[in-house]
């Protein structure tokens, strides 16, 4: 049911393959969101014209994920958004990026390297403080991340809410969490804020952004109560009070 959607459960056992990648996108988006309709892609048209204009073909993944989900914002364009098809560009740097996605104020950039675009399921790499660094090792990886972490970040703040972990609560979460099988990759903030952990419980979400003492805990509830749940379970300093929504732009940074 959708009120038991858990986050760790349905990616128990990894993503191997973008079958499975975009199984739980559906799911997810089903659970978090609305589903899917068949007209939330891309046209293909409107992928054929980016191409043309680009010159060059987009990864099997890349494509399929724009006819998925192309025009679901609520899915993809929060926080740091998936690229519209027609604002897709190539970053002369590290031997030539195929940028898909920004980081809101454009300080970074997650990409294909010109010269893997031959593959149907390509490594993402992004643009860090740390110089371009490998993000996750394929595209359809790397889009269940970025539904996963824009969702994180939407319902217009109502839902969301963060704080900085003290080293001895870092250590709590896997107790009082599922940790969510999935890879350990780096924020493009640099090697301070890395490796990005998600924890989850049904109808809680959980990114921790690095293991650090005072690291930044980023956490959704699917419903308010949800949320007030979560933030009761974790004595941390809120950044609002637990049973105070956060406003659309009172983000942490």
């Amino acid at each position: 049911m959708v009120n038991e959607f858990d986050v760790a459960q349905a990616l128990s056992g990894g993503t191997p393959n973008r079958e499975r990648a975009w199984a739980f996108v559906r799911d997810f988006a089903a659970a978090w969101a609305e589903p899917l309709a068949d007209g939330a892609g891309a046209r293909a048209e409107e992928l054929e014209r980016a191409e043309e204009t680009l010159g060059l073909a987009l990864p099997t993944a890349l494509r399929e994920a724009y006819s998925l989900l192309g025009t679901r914002h609520d899915l993809t364009s929060n926080q740091d958004p998936l690229l519209r098809p027609s604002e897709l560009f190539v970053h002369d740097e590290f031997g030539g990026v195929l940028v898909f996605r920004s980081e809101n104020q454009g300080c970074a950039f997650w990409g294909v390297q010109l010269r893997d675009l031959d593959r149907d399921d390509p490594p993402v790499f992004v643009q860090s403080r740390d110089g371009w660094v490998p993000f996750l090792e394929r595209v359809s990886l790397a889009c269940v991340e970025l539904v996963v972490s824009e969702t994180l970040f939407g319902s217009e703040g109502r839902l969301y809410n963060a704080c900085e972990l003290p080293a001895d609560l870092i250590r709590e979460l896997p107790i009082r969490f599922a940790r969510v099988e999935f890879p350990e990759y780096p924020m493009w903030t640099g090697k301070e804020e890395s490796p990005v952990c998600w924890f989850s419980a049904p109808g809680k979400l959980l990114r921790l952004d690095g293991l650090s003492d005072q690291s930044w805990l980023h956490v959704r509830g699917r419903t308010p109560a949800d949320l007030e749940s979560l933030c009761a379970t974790i004595s941390g300093h809120w950044v609002h009070g637990y049973s105070e929504p956060l406003k659309a732009d009172g983000l942490p940074f």
